[in-house]
């Protein structure tokens, strides 16, 4: 199979729903082997499905990647099979829709109960942490390699809530630009892509903003919600040998909302 990312080993993280699973069909599908993980198992089983239906190839590894240990575990399965790691896509994480599940989560500061904050920052920070530092023993022994994080214009501007959520997301951020700095000469290179709205799981109970033109401008110069797909294309790109003397870009995918700030 001929493609953008061919012959690519790739880690997926978040692969059972949303942008992670958007980058894990897009990436088969341009010729990587995908190892999709996430915690839910039968999401990912669709996910894979999904690829193989369409001549893709790789597997799936159930973790919570809050959890040191099962974050390994899925670095370790990936080079017991493979043998190496080109690509690490850390898609994961919980949003606001999250605080449906657990109450208080995505709060302000001043009403975040302590272990909330531990939760969102175990969930979206510390998997990250786990993750990078996993695969960067693997990458920086073979001289090569492609970190793409997935943060948040959050993590960009902030908001008036959820500020675990924003503090996380803007860690990956300033995470991915330190591992730029210290890594791309050792033929590493971490970039970062900041989706605006997007119209995935984490915000559906929301999405309802958007019936209304006069919120949806005020929202994004594009008035409308982005898709998974959309971010994709952009974590494609990073993750690619197209984009080889890219490293440390921060890329915001939101129809222009950040631009207004």
């Amino acid at each position: 199979m001929t493609g953008r990312v061919a012959d690519k080993i790739a880690i997926i993280t978040g692969a059972g729903s949303g942008i992670g699973q958007a980058c894990t069909q897009l990436f088969a599908r341009e010729g990587a082997t995908v190892i999709g993980c996430g915690r839910r198992q039968s999401a990912l089983d669709e996910t894979l499905a999904g690829v193989q239906a369409e001549g893709g190839q790789g597997m799936v590894v159930a973790a919570d990647l809050a959890k040191l240990e099962d974050a390994e575990n899925v670095i370790a399965k990936t080079m017991e099979a493979y043998g190496r790691i080109d690509i690490m896509v850390h898609a994961a994480s919980v949003g606001w829709s999250w605080g449906n599940t657990s109450a208080d989560s995505m709060n302000d500061i001043a009403t975040t109960p302590p272990d909330k904050w531990h939760e969102v920052i175990g969930i979206n920070l510390n998997a990250c942490y786990y993750m990078c530092h996993g695969v960067l023993q693997h990458m920086l022994k073979a001289g090569s390699g492609s970190i793409v994080n997935v943060a948040s214009i959050s993590g960009m501007v902030g908001m008036q809530t959820a500020h675990t959520y924003c503090s996380a997301k803007g860690g990956v951020i300033n995470l991915t630009r330190a591992m730029a700095n210290s890594y791309g000469k050792l033929g590493v290179r971490s970039n970062c892509v900041c989706p605006g709205f997007t119209d995935t799981p984490m915000i559906a109970d929301v999405m309802n903003i958007f019936d209304d033109e006069a919120t949806a401008d005020f929202l994004t110069p594009m008035a409308r919600a982005g898709t998974p797909m959309e971010m994709a294309y952009g974590v494609l790109y990073l993750a690619s040998d197209e984009a080889t003397y890219c490293n440390g870009v921060v890329l915001p995918i939101d129809g222009g909302t950040v631009a207004r700030q």
